[in-house]
């Protein structure tokens, strides 16, 4: 029998990618997909479970779907991903609204998983093995239809000290080469112009496979496809080599935009957190980004408040910040998640991380500024996103900016523009940190 099924997804790209898989396994079942919750048999809320305030998110979605069930609004409730699978016995104890769980091993038996929902009164629990689920499959599209997501390796081996992802998305594991080409070149043939690459270190792409770095080989090849963009997420530091340097810096549609967490400067601080980096090979690597990638942003992440970070390492911290200038960062507090190694360790007050936290936004802030100052009278080419109109103005992106995460560039013009078109904008202003310009247009 077809049901009507709705999905919510949480937290990261790669959670968004099963999200789609799943998508399509249920439409392939005959099942019919809605976008609103109201009105369906079943609600999918597919979680992420990375850090506790994720965690949190997770549930206030949930708590918000089984408002709708008790109004008679919609009649099942299935939850997914990261949280479900770190947390199975809690949901299913602390949740009774939950009707049934999919740990990460298992999001394939998600048409199984409706079924059984609606058909059985126990609640089903497909918890399938992390470290062989399976990682392909259809997609049903849930980005804006110009740019998609392509998710090249699922797990991770680095096991750093305060990270939970090995346990629950399992070892490092590459999808085979020719498996991604044909995926990328039916992502071309539907339209996507901006291809983003993905995974938790797509630096190990093909290690796991034959021992060898494939990531500039899968880019080379990927470079070939009718993209007008390719971007990259996330590059672990020490795993960038040479040959991928000269790959991005030679390939004209592989934007130089690249993300690199590296959470932290301080050597005792990257020991503790198992990195592999020192402040001196941090320091080198960014140096020689920059001199052979012409127009390079970085984006990286960092964390405050970590195990041993006394006020000391903290300033350096900043003081690292002002002197790379890296124009993108996400700064996170400490969250001393359960089952891993940091969350044993003593450090600071929560309360110290939050301010060191504020603190090192506000170093980043100013980086931020001065970096849009110095493209005021520049010209950019931006991809359109859409039209907002009650400021009056177009709004997109440049390479310069990834989708979700960074600024928008607003600009105005005299003609309607479709979302998904490329035009050439002169920067002339900011605006509460986001760049503002105008279309130019050659005369003919």
């Amino acid at each position: 029998m077809p049901y009507k099924v709705s999905f919510i997804s949480l937290g990261c790209a790669k959670n968004q990618v099963n999200c789609e898989q799943m998508m399509a396994c249920v439409a392939n079942a005959g099942h019919t997909i809605q976008a609103e919750p109201e009105g369906a048999d079943v609600v999918v809320v597919n979680t992420c479970g990375f850090l506790a305030s994720a965690c949190e998110e997770a549930i206030d979605a949930i708590l918000e779907m089984a408002e709708l069930k008790r109004a008679g609004l919609l009649r099942k409730i299935l939850v997914t991903g990261c949280m479900a699978q770190r947390y199975q016995g809690d949901v299913l104890r602390e949740l009774p609204e939950v009707d049934g769980l999919l740990g990460t091993g298992s999001y394939d038996r998600i048409a199984d998983a409706v079924a059984e929902v609606m058909s059985k009164r126990t609640k089903p629990c497909h918890m399938g093995d992390i470290h062989t689920a399976n990682q392909s499959g259809e997609r049903i599209l849930s980005t804006p239809p110009w740019y998609a997501w392509l998710r090249i390796a699922e797990g991770c081996d680095n096991r750093c000290a305060y990270c939970v992802i090995p346990s629950i998305r399992g070892r490092y594991r590459s999808r085979p080469m020719p498996e991604l080409l044909r995926e990328a070149a039916e992502l071309s043939d539907v339209g996507v112009k901006e291809l983003i690459v993905i995974a938790q270190d797509i630096t190990r792409y093909g290690t796991d496979l034959n021992g060898k770095r494939q990531l500039a080989e899968l880019l080379r090849r990927l470079s070939a496809l009718d993209f007008h963009w390719i971007r990259l997420h996330y590059l672990y530091p020490s795993d960038i080599t040479d040959e991928l340097i000269d790959t991005i810096a030679e390939s004209p549609n592989i934007v130089p935009y690249l993300d690199i967490p590296i959470q932290h400067c301080n050597d005792h601080i990257l020991k503790s957190m198992r990195r592999r980096d020192t402040k001196a090979s941090l320091t080198a690597i960014l140096r020689k980004l920059r001199e052979r990638i012409p127009g390079l942003v970085l984006r990286t992440s960092i964390i405050t408040g970590l195990p041993g970070e006394d006020e000391a390492a903290f300033e350096e911290l900043c003081d690292f910040l002002r002197e790379q200038k890296i124009e993108r960062a996400g700064v996170f507090p400490f969250s001393p998640e359960d089952g891993t190694p940091a969350a044993e360790m003593p450090r600071p007050d929560p309360e110290e991380a939050k301010r060191r936290a504020e603190l090192a936004v506000d170093v980043q802030s100013d980086i931020i500024d001065a970096y849009n100052e110095s493209l005021l009278g520049s010209v950019r080419e931006v991809l359109c996103e859409g039209f907002d109109a009650q400021a009056q103005r177009h709004f997109g992106r440049s390479y310069a900016e990834s989708p979700d995460i960074d600024g928008r560039i607003w600009f105005a013009s005299d003609r309607d523009i479709p979302p998904g078109a490329f035009v050439t904008v002169r920067l002339t202003d900011t605006m509460d940190g986001e760049l503002c310009g105008e279309e130019e247009r050659t005369l003919s």
